[in-house]
This record gives C-alpha cells, sequence and structure tokens, in this order.
C-alpha cells in the first residue's frame, strides 16, 4: 500500500484528500504545519505539501526533506504565480499542483510521482565519467567519493540522457519520459531540473562537460 502524507493547515482540504486517498487505496498521513510534516515523512512513499504553512514556509520544508530524503514531493498550492513554482522545483519537488485543483488530475500526478520513484533498471556497469560515476542498478551517483542525492525527478532526467548513448534526446522526449505525455508542452520545467542537475554534478555548472545542450535540439549526456 502507497503511503502518502498530506500537509496543509486548512482542515477541510486535509479531510477531504484523506476521504479521497483512503477510498482509491492509499494510506494517507496528515500535518497541519512544516514541523508536524518533517517529523511525519520518515517512511512514507510520497508528500502532497501547501506551500502556505503557519510556522515554515512549503519551500523550506521541502529543501529540508532534500537533505535526507529523495522522497517524491508533489505541491498542492493557492499560489499561482511562476516565481513560486520555480522556487519550489527548485528546492527539489516533483511537481505543482495549483489550487483549486481537478481530483482526477491530482491523483494522475500522484499516480505518476509514484512510478517515477519506483523504477528499478536491470543490473548493469556504471557508466564512469571523469567527474562523477552513474550506478543505474543501485540509482546512485557518487562524486568525489561521496554520494549525491538526487529527486525522483532529476534522477529520471539524468538516467534518460545516460541511456542515450551520447545522443541528443528533444525536450518533448525527456517530458514524455520523465513526467508522462501529458506534459510535453511544459518544458520550461528542464531548464530548471538540468540546472540543478548541473549544480550537484557539474565541476564548473556555468560550462558543463557532462549535461549538454544542444541549441534547438534538445540535451545529451557525455562522458
Amino acid at each position: 500500500m502507497t503511503t502518502v502524507l498530506v500537509v496543509d493547515d486548512d482542515p477541510q482540504v486535509l479531510r477531504v484528500l484523506r476521504i479521497n486517498l483512503t477510498a482509491r487505496g492509499y494510506a494517507v498521513r496528515t500535518a497541519a504545519d512544516g514541523a508536524s510534516a518533517l517529523r511525519e515523512a520518515d517512511g512514507v512513499d510520497l508528500v502532497l505539501l501547501d506551500l502556505g504553512l503557519p510556522d515554515v514556509d512549503g519551500v523550506e520544508v521541502i529543501t529540508r526533506l532534500r537533505r535526507s530524503s529523495t522522497v517524491p514531493v508533489v505541491v498542492l498550492s493557492a499560489r499561482p504565480g511562476s516565481a513560486d513554482k520555480v522556487r519550489a522545483l527548485d528546492a527539489g519537488a516533483d511537481d505543482y499542483v495549483t489550487k483549486p485543483f481537478g481530483m482526477d488530475e491530482l491523483l494522475a500526478r500522484l499516480r505518476a510521482a509514484v512510478r517515477r520513484a519506483g523504477r528499478r533498471p536491470s543490473g548493469e556497469p556504471p557508466v564512469r565519467t571523469a567527474s562523477f560515476t552513474v550506478d543505474l542498478t543501485a540509482k546512485k551517483i557518487v562524486r568525489d567519493g561521496r554520494e549525491v542525492r538526487l529527486t525522483p525527478i532529476e534522477w529520471g532526467l539524468l538516467e534518460t540522457l545516460v541511456r542515450a548513448g551520447g545522443e541528443v534526446v528533444d525536450p518533448e522526449s525527456l517530458m514524455a519520459r520523465v513526467w508522462g505525455p501529458a506534459y510535453t508542452s511544459a518544458t520550461h520545467y528542464l531548464r530548471v531540473y538540468l540546472a540543478q542537475l548541473r549544480r550537484k554534478l557539474e565541476p564548473e555548472p556555468s560550462r558543463p562537460r557532462h549535461l549538454l545542450t544542444g541549441p534547438g535540439r534538445g540535451y545529451r549526456f557525455q562522458v
């Protein structure tokens, strides 16, 4: 059973989401503030997080979670501005849903986030670059002798580019592979996530050696 932690300070929202998720076979935990969310997040399969919390901003909750966890985080927020979306995604969120929301769409996004996090590739040798090593089987990145933690979205992008074997992958294909076929037009997400990956993996993120952009064509991985 998939366990979802729902974080929102509105009791009515918590009630509606708990009822709908439980009816669809999810185990549901709830939290009404950021401190409770951080305590309850251990062992869950997905976090559904409101940004407007009474004690800690939701983006700060994501930042703290990402220090020790790669659990998928789907933001559910009344803030429609692109700046808030970018801040949440840049902090490590996997998706962003704006209130008011349709329950069917929200459930589809939760399923997609859980699928992405649950992928397990077959055994194969690690891919070694001059800067880091990618273990596709263990879903593990090692740089300078230390493991680098990636979010499920970041891992999905890196895995797709690595498996392309140096070929350019167009933005629409990347979006379809990582986010799902319904999101092929939302390619602005790619710039945010590629920038995050470069900061984590490239010796000089502003002059990438391994995660390259082909102008007007897409992205490719270079050993």
